[in-house]
């Protein structure tokens, strides 16, 4: 299941991000979003984890707690769009 975390500390790194999860489960991936041009933050991430049910606990658990210093925001990540808006999700 990939989750959507936000609301990220901008010097929390991936693997932070990895031990706040791995509590409630097995991690298979977690990316932190980056600027192109700056390398920095941009706050959000995404969580992939293979167990649905710890995937939903980890939801109810962490969504709204501090973790970094900032109550962070986790659920259901969306499904992707394309850039042009044809993809799933637009009407």
């Amino acid at each position: 299941m990939r989750l959507y975390a936000g609301n990220l500390s901008y010097k929390m790194t991936e693997a932070e991000l990895q031990q706040a999860f791995a509590v409630f489960g097995k991690v298979d991936s977690v990316t932190i979003i980056t600027d192109k041009r700056t390398g920095n933050s941009k706050g959000f991430g995404f969580v992939e984890m293979p167990n649905k049910a710890e995937a939903e606990k980890a939801i109810r658990e962490l969504n709204g707690k501090d973790v970094g210093g900032r109550a962070i925001v986790v659920n259901e990540a969306r499904p992707r769009t394309q850039k042009d808006g044809s993809g799933p999700g637009n009407f």
